[in-house]
């Protein structure tokens, strides 16, 4: 390259970057089109051939009940007491993004609020007086919800002093 004039480098580094700009890179942040060392984004089952749609998400086996508190339940003090029942999957405390479909953690909201993200099946809230809602999901070790969501029916309670 020593016959190459600063303005010819120029060039060829715009047309270099224009070109490689239009790559996909791996996981490693190779490009994916270098071959059989780096590993597509997205698995080839997932998304049609050339495609940049994401993986779809894991279902789950697990399904998910919300045990206490009853439907119209009248809760006396400040704490709520609720009691979830997981069948089909294990709670596991390690976050991680190798997701398998039997293995998450509990979220519980309240009045469609995030309140909780629990590591077992029982878990003490502090509610305020007044009508809520409650429920429960089943989510993945990296905190996303499966696909359907494994969702509990929602809960009306009662909070008096």
């Amino acid at each position: 390259m020593g016959h190459c004039s600063r303005a010819g480098l120029r060039a060829l580094s715009v047309i270099t970057a224009i070109v490689l700009g239009g790559c996909t890179t791996g996981p490693s942040g190779t490009p994916a089109s270098l071959g059989a060392a780096s590993q597509p984004a997205v698995p080839q089952s997932a998304a049609a051939p050339g495609s940049t749609a994401r993986a779809a998400r894991l279902s789950s086996p697990a399904q998910l009940s919300l045990v206490s508190p009853t439907a119209n339940e009248v809760v006396h003090g400040t704490t709520l007491h609720v009691v979830v029942a997981l069948t089909g999957a294990t709670i596991v405390a390690a976050t991680t993004t190798a997701v398998r479909p039997d293995q998450g953690h509990i979220h519980l909201y309240v009045d469609n609020n995030l309140v909780s993200m629990n590591y077992g099946t029982t878990q003490d809230l502090t509610v305020a007086p007044g009508t809520h809602i409650l429920h429960a999901e089943f989510v993945a070790s990296d905190h996303y919800p499966f696909d359907p969501r494994v969702v509990t029916p929602d809960v009306v309670f009662t909070v008096q002093p």
